[in-house]
């Protein structure tokens, strides 16, 4: 009789809410910048659908909730009737593969131009991009009003409303990385007075709000959250990231929402592997939904992640940029394809985005 083959981890089911996913690897939320003016396009289709398997959860690029956070000129929007219609062909085609879709969805804040908000007036200093060209500028920005946030909070409950009209099975709520959600939550960026600064339940009160609202337009089931607590992208650090990822993990599940996906900690903002010394382990204990990681995990790593009751799945991303067959090179154990870091952000839109081989095209 054959011995019966030893069981992966990572390829192991498992029930999310409603969901029921076939393993526990994620396709990451990547930037891409290949949706020219704002617009998804057909070339997606095959860039997700590559990365389908039946039963896989995959998570969009981060994709902008109004006309109010122009950043990435070549990032995908949702806050227009075309953009929608955009990507309904898209959410069809890994619909038809038997995946689960989430739309990360995003507000850039200072990072935006030409007349950037956040929660603050302090400028960003020009920011150097991973292919090392193209220093973006930014402008400094205006300090949103009290009054005006309740209007950022129904862009996103907008935003979420309009993936679920796309035929998304959900959103990713994009809290982190320095981002507008981000601003507002940690000290070294926010410096405000009102009952959105100061300490850290109305620093982190923004974030909470919009929560609140996407859960109640389209139903807590239906939502994630993905948080960098210990990250300092676009300057955007705190003075005690463990105590405000726990925090938001315990406060999150006063909304019943589906998941909370974090970041692990990363040293001089590139991580090539877990860092282990700030655990996210608190957090997970306190967030009573399910719980995702992510930040340079190989298969090794996402296995014993699994194994050690760390999380529930693992997010990857340039490893999945790379090998659109991620799950089954996982399960064979076979050599994986390298990335190439010169064409992640390229507008090109087959090198670097739908040209990685699969396993049979290697043989």
């Amino acid at each position: 009789m054959a011995a019966k083959a030893p069981t992966i981890p990572l390829l192991t089911p498992y029930k999310l809410g409603k969901f029921n996913l076939s393993h526990r690897v994620v396709l990451a939320p990547m930037a891409r910048n290949r949706c020219y003016g704002y617009v998804p396009q057909p070339h997606a289709i095959l860039y997700y659908s590559q990365r389908t398997s039946k039963g896989g959860l995959l998570i969009t690029e981060a994709t902008i909730v109004s006309d109010t956070s122009l950043g990435f000129p070549e990032s995908p929007g949702i806050w227009t009737t075309e953009q929608v219609d955009a990507w309904k062909p898209i959410v069809d085609a890994v619909h038809a593969k038997g995946g689960i879709f989430f739309c990360q969805i995003v507000h850039v804040g200072r990072v935006s131009n030409p007349a950037p908000i956040s929660s603050t007036d302090k400028p960003l200093t020009p920011q150097i991009p991973s292919n090392g060209t193209d220093v973006p500028q930014f402008a400094p920005p205006r300090r949103l009003r009290s009054d005006e946030i309740p209007g950022i909070v129904n862009e996103f409950r907008l935003a979420a409303r309009n993936a679920i009209a796309a035929g998304f099975d959900g959103v990713e709520i994009h809290g982190a990385h320095g981002f507008l959600i981000d601003q507002f939550m940690k000290d070294q960026v926010n410096d405000r007075t009102d009952q959105y600064g100061g300490s850290l339940e109305n620093r982190c009160r923004f974030a909470l709000e919009i929560v609140e609202a996407v859960a109640n337009e389209i139903g807590a089931e239906r939502v994630g959250i993905r948080l960098s607590p210990f990250a300092d992208y676009l300057e955007s650090g705190d003075s005690n990231p463990k105590e405000l990822g726990l925090y938001m993990a315990e406060s999150l599940n006063k909304y019943g929402i589906l998941y909370c996906h974090m970041v692990e900690p990363r040293m001089n903002g590139v991580l090539e592997k877990p860092n282990t010394s700030d655990s996210l382990l608190p957090m997970r204990k306190a967030f009573k939904g399910s719980f995702i990681v992510a930040g340079g995990y190989d298969r090794e790593e996402g296995n014993n992640a699994i194994i050690e009751n760390r999380t529930d799945l693992v997010a990857y991303g340039r490893l999945f940029l790379a090998n659109p067959d991620l799950p089954r090179r996982f399960e064979l154990d076979v050599l994986i394809n390298k990335y190439n870091r010169e064409t992640f952000y390229t507008s090109d839109p087959v090198i670097g985005y739908t040209d990685y081989p699969f396993l049979e095209d290697s043989a």
